[in-house]
């Protein structure tokens, strides 16, 4: 009898409300770090203050008026982007490696399950070539960016619900100048922030195979 291949696979989900960002990335990174082999994989479900960040190829020339919006340069792939409240946030913490899966897959896997997630309020959405995220008739709704250190993934997605569109000129969004962004509350989706995340997390759970969910605190240790 394979033993190992019998353990449940776990998931630990912290919702942590509006929290700050720059604290929050560096609590994914000490996360990642003190991770070991049996350590449970965990997603967090939250929003952000107003805050622009840029990737780690980010060109600054996308960040075209930041105005008073603290900018913060990380770790993530991808170019600049924009998170505010009304905007949901779930960062997926996960062993690569223990899921057999790699990170196209992982991108292709959120991607699909934001894409679940609309289409059960009626509203029809796609990916786009080259382009990570999710759109509505060509205008972005959700962002993705992941790092992989160790074999572990951290950060994650962001889906737009009821935020503030107007931040998005003041950047091109994702890199793409003059992309049009939008947000769930525009394609007629009446759920809250809240009710989707509840949605989302139980969608990904699924796709990703874990057999075994409990919530995790709701505060986190930053050092």
């Amino acid at each position: 009898m394979n033993v190992a291949a019998e353990r449940p696979r776990e998931l630990v989900v912290r919702r942590l409300g509006q929290v700050g960002y720059e604290p929050t990335w560096r609590a994914m990174q000490a996360f990642t770090d003190a991770r070991g082999a049996d350590t449970p994989d965990e997603f967090w479900l939250l929003e952000h203050p107003p805050v622009f960040t840029l990737g780690r190829v980010a060109r600054r020339e996308h960040l075209r008026d930041a105005g008073d919006v603290p900018v913060v340069q990380v770790d993530r792939g991808g170019q600049v982007t924009y998170h505010g409240p009304g905007q949901l946030v779930l960062y997926t913490l996960v062993d690569l490696r223990r899921l057999n899966i790699g990170v196209r897959r992982l991108v292709q896997t959120l991607e699909q399950a934001v894409i679940e997630l609309l289409a059960e309020s009626g509203v029809v959405a796609a990916t786009r070539d080259g382009a990570p995220g999710v759109y509505v008739q060509g205008r972005k709704i959700a962002a993705l960016g992941l790092r992989v250190r160790r074999g572990c993934s951290f950060h994650g997605l962001s889906l737009n619900v009821d935020c503030d569109l107007a931040a998005f000129d003041r950047i091109d969004p994702c890199g793409y100048p003059g992309l049009a962004v939008t947000r769930a509350r525009d394609e007629g989706i009446e759920r809250d922030a809240p009710a989707l995340g509840e949605a989302l997390v139980q969608g990904l759970a699924r796709r990703l195979g874990y057999t075994r969910v409990h919530a995790g605190a709701s505060v986190l240790e930053v050092s």
